[in-house]
């Protein structure tokens, strides 16, 4: 089992001209957290101007986490129908891979 959220969804037409949704869904993960020590003076003043800077302002986020691609689905229509599930942007799901079958389960 791994958890999943939806990242983006995007209408698209397969070969036959059918409407259908491109699901990408993404595994996130921590950001590992080792700790570079800068070789010389002037490398640790930018690593800590930087640092100060993530902090202050929203342009550059701290990323304790990074998105992996994981399932990306092309469904029509009908197929997304009879799927069953209505993805919604940001929606966390845990995948559960038994007996050939991927199921879905949206987390709260």
């Amino acid at each position: 089992m791994f958890r999943v959220r939806v990242n983006k969804i995007e209408s698209i037409y397969d070969v036959d001209g059918n409407l259908g949704k491109r699901i990408e869904l993404v595994e996130e993960r921590p950001a590992s957290q080792f700790i570079i020590r800068p070789q010389s003076e002037e490398a640790r003043v930018i690593q800590e101007v930087f640092q100060a800077l993530q902090q202050q302002l929203p342009i550059f986020p701290a990323r304790a986490q990074f998105a992996i691609p994981k399932i990306i689905l092309f469904l029509t229509e009908q197929e997304y129908e009879e799927l069953g599930i209505d993805f919604d942007v940001n929606q966390v799901y845990d995948i559960i891979l038994e007996g050939q079958c991927i199921k879905f389960k949206k987390t709260p």
